[in-house]
């Protein structure tokens, strides 16, 4: 009986293991299905986008044929056409490695003189940062089997890692060499950049990890690394980092190019490497941006009266674009980073400030708080562009004092549309607060129902000014109404809901408590309004009237 006792218990037992090793398959096949059905999806979404900008390339060349006057402008669309391309091919080479997809076809050809050729095309990418640029292979000429496709991606990522993350004035160098039998090719990709902290490189070639240890420095995409490192395996070949902080970082790729690694299906043999495919270099627009020292030509020849405007950007060939744009309408200086544009407002007399978030050295939200802790250049407004689209994102510039938050991609016109708004609204503050606060006596006139209920319904939000708990529902209860009744009312009389008519008053009042006490503390000024934290009245003061608290009172101060 006990026999079968402890027979039926180990069934059980082994009954619930295989029912939870069941179970577990179940989940990981599920979790393994979605990500096969995701990689599809963002194939097929990377796809669709390829068509478009190919009809976009094919545009461009039909206009550089019937206008060829405009072939700067076309040499810059071109180049940001194909620098999308190449990342929605990455995107794809990502998916198809994960998807198990990724195929390795390889030809015989000189590698060496490959090597040499690929590296060159990227030579302008580095040289524009004024590093000095070693290529060098040893054998010169050396033949092998190589997949050109994926040696090329190798290649292009670690270079254009290396340039991105050196200093200015640094070397990058990449050196390819081979082992004593021939049959292996080893190259070295090294920079003389910060290194990798020794903490960080265990997570080196995980996906989506963007370079923590550097992002002060530059902004990447976290698939880079990872799609090199799935390339090289691919190619049987083995990759490994040795990084130094302070001196610098190599990357190591050994690859076999011997015919006998590779299987049959691997083997492209009726195909030879050719090297007459014309490859265009990136062209480098630096040379085109002027010296933000010197008012230019164009400036010149605007009015004098003209809005003083400065844009930063690190993205040189948006910057030249939008310095082309608006130059027709103001005085425009340009910056291509944080430092840059901190050392223009110390020399030019500014109206206002473009200014992308995702910089190099220093953000666009370092240089607002910058600016705006800089008691001689706070009254500056700035309009932040961004790419990021969370609200967190805007909450987040407001925070720090900016005035507009706009999402690229974005139009020309509304850019112009508030950089005209900000500055003739300081502008218009400016005058009212310039003219006198007399004024003669005018005749009374007698007031309309609405006039009167408006004039009422102001009386109590102003008895309650300090009350910060004092809200529509309060208010309702005063004027002997429901909030509905209250919020037809009154949006029927002035367009506003009873939040923003409350509001309007506290806002009305701290501009007049202001103008009487101009050397009166924000937090003061913020407490007797209403507000009990003071940063939030300096957001509502300045979405009201289109400048901070400070500079309002500073203005009081300089008219005075």
């Amino acid at each position: 009986m006990s026999i079968n006792l402890l027979l039926t218990i180990t069934i059980l037992i082994l009954l619930a293991v295989l029912a939870v090793i069941g179970r577990v398959i179940f989940l990981r096949s599920q979790s393994i299905r979605r990500q096969l059905r995701m990689s599809a999806v963002f194939t097929n979404i990377t796809h669709e986008l390829l068509t478009p900008l190919t009809v976009i390339s094919a545009s461009v060349d039909k206009l550089r044929e019937e206008e060829p006057e405009y072939g700067r402008d076309y040499d810059l669309m071109q180049i940001n056409i194909q620098r999308m391309v190449r990342l929605l091919q990455q995107i794809l080479e990502t998916s198809k490695s994960q998807s198990g997809q990724l195929k390795l076809l390889v030809a015989q050809g000189d590698v060496m003189r490959y090597i040499r050729e690929t590296a060159e095309y990227l030579e302008p990418l580095i040289k524009k940062k004024k590093m000095k640029y070693i290529i060098k292979c040893h054998p010169e000429s050396m033949m092998g089997w190589i997949d050109t496709d994926k040696l090329d991606k190798i290649i292009y990522n670690l270079l254009s890692n290396a340039a991105k993350y050196s200093r200015e004035g640094g070397e990058v160098s990449i050196k390819a060499e081979t082992n004593k039998n021939f049959d292996h090719l080893i190259i070295y990709v090294s920079d003389t950049g910060n290194g990798i902290p020794k903490e960080k490189m265990k997570n080196l070639f995980r996906r989506f990890q963007d370079g923590e240890y550097r992002q002060h420095k530059a902004i990447g995409t976290g698939l880079g690394l990872a799609l090199t490192q799935d390339l090289v395996a691919l190619h049987k070949g083995t990759i490994r980092c040795n990084s130094e902080e302070g001196k610098g970082t190599t990357f190591i790729i050994d690859l076999p190019i011997n015919k006998e690694a590779f299987t049959p299906d691997q083997i492209f043999e009726d195909h030879q490497i050719t090297f007459d495919t014309s490859k265009n270099p990136i062209i480098d627009f630096s040379a085109d941006i002027p010296d933000v020292n010197d008012d230019t030509e164009d400036n010149n020849n605007l009015d004098e009266n003209a809005y003083k405007v400065l844009i930063v950007e690190d993205n040189v060939e948006l910057l030249i674009l939008m310095r082309q744009l608006l130059r027709q309408y103001y005085r425009v200086y340009v910056a291509q980073n944080g430092r840059e544009a901190l050392n223009i407002i110390q020399q030019k007399a500014l109206d206002l400030i473009v200014s992308d978030v995702m910089m190099p050295e220093m953000s666009g939200y370092e240089l607002t708080k910058a600016i705006k802790d800089d008691p001689k250049h706070h009254h500056l407004p700035i309009i932040l562009l961004t790419a990021r689209t969370q609200e967190e994102d805007e909450q987040k510039a407001l925070l720090v004092g900016a005035d507009e938050y706009l999402t690229k991609p974005f139009h020309l016109t509304d850019l112009k549309l508030r950089i005209d708004n900000i500055i003739e609204n300081r502008n218009r503050v400016k005058a009212e607060n310039g003219q006198s606060t007399i004024q003669e006596s005018q005749p009374e006139i007698e007031k309309t129902p609405e006039e009167l209920f408006v004039e009422r319904a102001r009386q109590f939000v102003l008895d309650h000014l300090e009350d910060e708990d004092y809200d529509r529902e309060a208010l309702a209860a005063d004027m002997g109404s429901s909030s509905s009744t209250l919020y037809n009312k009154l949006r029927a009389i002035n367009g506003m809901n009873v939040s923003a008519f409350i509001r309007d008053i506290r806002m009305q009042e701290a501009k007049r408590i202001a103008t009487t006490t101009p050397d009166i503390r924000i937090s003061d000024l913020a407490y007797r309004v209403g507000f009990r934290d003071p940063r939030y009245f300096s957001t509502c003061f300045k979405k009201h009237f289109g400048m901070q608290p400070t500079e309002f009172l500073d203005t009081l101060q300089q008219n005075t």
